[in-house]
């Protein structure tokens, strides 16, 4: 009899330590933006559970710390953000609400895809009067194929660093990543060609990332100042100047206003086109980015 209750004593005890610290578990993410959740779903495979606190339809920048996103990030492993201040208006509040250890700055969980690239537009002089300026440079890194993947090296060796036991599983889907994403570089340098040197007129200056790698010119921005909604001043004085230039398109997010760039477009002739900034839901990066190069080639009817 003794021995029998040793026996369920034992299995209730084991019972319970697996749940509480299960051998195989997932690597619990929460992801900022949907690049995020794309890229570590591609690089982590069935080692990760994702949560994803925005959708490709609402600004980053202005997003609540509401009690279900704190909910999820007081259980997550890894947390991966932008970074370069995109979401300083709520992820410092979260990361103190959620009282998680293991995604506080400076520790393994905490990523930051900006720290590992290089970033444009840093200004000289940090003015706020001159707008929404980020003191460190543009933190829209995802519209840079070759920035995600130096992002896509660090986030492999970082969840590699957090799930020691899958490095070689880690190790493989990124070398299948690479190749992939490789021979994606190809293609759609190739396809973009017809629309290399063009310019375009941009509602935030959301894009200088894809525009510098397709090799766009900026003819003009619909916000006076960066986040300064666009005035009918401003859209008078763009007026009067981009009757002289030829413009390719009118580029804004498709979480944007697009009074203003519908309101030009009627005056000048010029198209618009509303662009995703993020993948949408279960899309992969590279889908994303055909996507936004078809956008872009399309030939207004």
């Amino acid at each position: 009899m003794f021995n029998q209750w040793i026996k369920i004593v034992t299995l209730v005890i084991v019972s319970i330590l697996s749940i509480i610290n299960p051998a195989h578990a997932d690597v619990r993410v929460f992801a900022c933006e949907p690049e995020w959740s794309a890229l570590v779903r591609s690089l982590g495979g069935k080692h990760v559970t994702i949560y994803t606190a925005t959708t490709n339809r609402q600004d980053p920048h202005h997003i609540q710390a509401r009690p279900s996103l704190i909910a999820k990030a007081r259980r997550a492993d890894l947390l991966i953000c932008s970074g370069a201040e995109l979401e300083i208006g709520w992820l410092p509040l979260l990361l103190r609400k959620s009282g998680n250890p293991k995604i506080q700055p400076g520790q393994p969980g905490h990523f930051m895809a900006t720290d590992y690239v290089t970033l444009l537009e840093k200004p000289t002089v940090l003015d706020r009067s001159e707008g929404d300026i980020h003191a460190v440079g543009n933190p829209h890194i995802q519209l840079d194929p070759m920035r995600m993947l130096q992002v896509a090296e660090n986030l492999s060796r970082t969840l590699a660093k957090i799930d020691p036991a899958h490095l070689a599983d880690y190790r493989e889907k990124l070398a299948s990543f690479t190749g992939k994403w490789q021979d994606s570089l190809s293609r759609w340098r190739e396809r973009a060609q017809p629309i290399k040197g063009k310019s375009i007129v941009v509602h935030h200056n959301n894009w200088v990332y894809l525009r510098k790698w397709l090799g766009l010119d900026q003819a003009a921005t619909l916000e006076p100042k960066p986040g300064i909604p666009p005035t009918s001043s401003h859209l008078s004085q763009l007026l009067s100047g981009l009757q002289q230039t030829a413009v390719h398109k009118i580029i804004y997010a498709s979480y944007q206003d697009d009074r203003a760039a519908n309101w030009l477009s009627e005056k000048t002739g010029i198209p618009t086109i509303a662009l995703d900034i993020s993948p949408a839901t279960d899309e992969t990066l590279i889908q994303w980015f055909d996507r936004l190069i078809d956008q872009l080639l399309k030939v207004p009817t």
